[in-house]
């Protein structure tokens, strides 16, 4: 692992900053200084010039509109739209791309690459997803979602939840328990559902910070041709641990930069308060600092394996474990700095709550204080820090596994 960049690398650095320059609007102060309005527009015209230029799926063959970039070409890319503040897609681009995109690439057939990568390039298909329910959240292999093959189509019916933007999607990747005889990781395949259908509900779901990014989604006899069954049918325990391994790793080498920025964000906001002659303030920032750089080794260690050629497995836990127990701590830090302002934090809704705000927003409560509520979901969403333990202590130290109830 080399921390330093080759020359070629930093050609190509220089590549996407003419890319940038050209692209963007004259005195751009990046996405967080627009209004809504402003953002969505901007959003729209952006993600097709994204596509154009291949850096929409900049890891994918060229084939399918992807750009068939390095790792390294893809963590640059990262660290110069995050300097420049642009998005690197659209809202749903994570389940899109990233998640069911990668796993079509790794488990589906051929016909099924041809027909849906493409249409996820151009925004045609909007993805979310469908993995837990009410009664299976950290053990995901008891969901009771069931699907039934009539003729030549699966019939689903039973409820999902924390169906993150789906009310944006007109596709959902879903779990199904397709044999109720097998054992539960054995009954399990992961299906291609489409949403434009009167078999499908989505409801929103009101989080803390006041957003409704979350939704539950309950299918009554919704229907989709039996070809959409991604792997083998009943086989779809493997698929969906591919799919996590792509939504807890894949990110590893770059998420540490959108954390790099959040630091300088909130380094920037002691100062401003006056709160960096606090000896105790300084030091839990210089821990930020540390933790970050630790994040990022840990991100370029990855990046090594896939290099090597190595899939996403179990030890993304790992990184994901810790990132999510990290932003614990940053977030309380912010609060800590802002001290009574954080329970007023106006009437400014920040564009996410998800990290510090976007580039070019105000830094101020609201920027802070929705991202403090939703960090503690960090640590449940896609995959409990107690299930990323065990996880790691089971499938990659070799550990007893841990006692089963009766």
């Amino acid at each position: 692992m080399d921390p330093t960049y080759s020359e070629e690398a930093e050609a190509f650095r220089q590549k996407i900053q003419a890319f940038l320059a050209e692209k963007l609007p004259a005195n751009w102060a990046g996405v967080g200084a627009l209004s809504e309005e402003e953002y969505h527009e901007f959003v729209a015209k952006w993600r097709p010039v994204l596509a154009e230029h291949r850096f929409l799926a900049p890891a994918w063959p060229a084939e399918y509109g992807g750009g068939g970039l390095s790792e390294l070409e893809q963590v640059i890319l990262a660290e110069e739209f995050q300097a420049a503040g642009v998005p690197m897609g659209g809202s749903n681009d994570t389940f899109s791309i990233q998640m069911v995109g990668n796993t079509i690439l790794h488990w589906g057939t051929d016909e099924q690459k041809a027909h849906f990568l493409p249409r996820i390039i151009s925004g045609e298909d909007v993805w979310c997803q469908g993995y837990s329910e009410p009664d299976a959240g950290s053990d995901l292999a008891g969901l009771g979602c069931k699907a039934m093959l009539d003729g030549d189509e699966w019939v689903i019916n039973g409820q999902k939840i924390w169906t993150s933007a789906g009310q944006y999607a007109n596709w959902i990747f879903v779990l199904c328990r397709t044999d109720p005889d097998a054992p539960k990781h054995r009954g399990i395949s992961f299906l291609l559902c489409p949403m434009d259908q009167p078999g499908i509900e989505v409801r929103p779901i009101e989080m803390l910070s006041g957003t409704a990014e979350f939704n539950e989604t309950f299918f009554d006899n919704a229907r989709t041709p039996k070809e959409n069954v991604v792997g083998e049918v009943n086989g779809g325990w493997a698929v969906a641990m591919t799919l996590l391994g792509y939504e807890r790793g894949e990110n590893a080498a770059t998420m540490p930069i959108m954390f790099r920025g959040e630091v300088d964000k909130l380094m920037a906001l002691a100062k401003d308060r006056g709160r960096t002659d606090d000896p105790v303030v300084r030091q839990r920032l210089a821990q930020a600092h540390i933790d970050v750089e630790v994040m990022r080794f840990l991100g370029l260690r990855s990046l090594t394996g896939f290099l090597a050629g190595r899939q996403p497995g179990p030890g993304e836990s790992s990184f994901k474990l810790y990132w999510s127990e990290y932003h614990k701590k940053i977030t309380e830090l912010a609060v800590d700095v802002l001290g009574a302002d954080a329970m007023v934090p106006g009437d400014r809704v920040p564009w996410t709550s998800f990290h510090a705000d976007l580039p070019g927003a105000p830094n101020d409560a609201a920027s802070w204080v929705g991202i403090f509520y939703n960090a503690r979901a960090g640590t449940i969403y896609a995959g409990t820090s107690q299930v990323q333990r065990n996880i790691i202590g089971e499938m990659v130290l070799g550990l007893p596994k841990e006692p089963k109830p009766t």
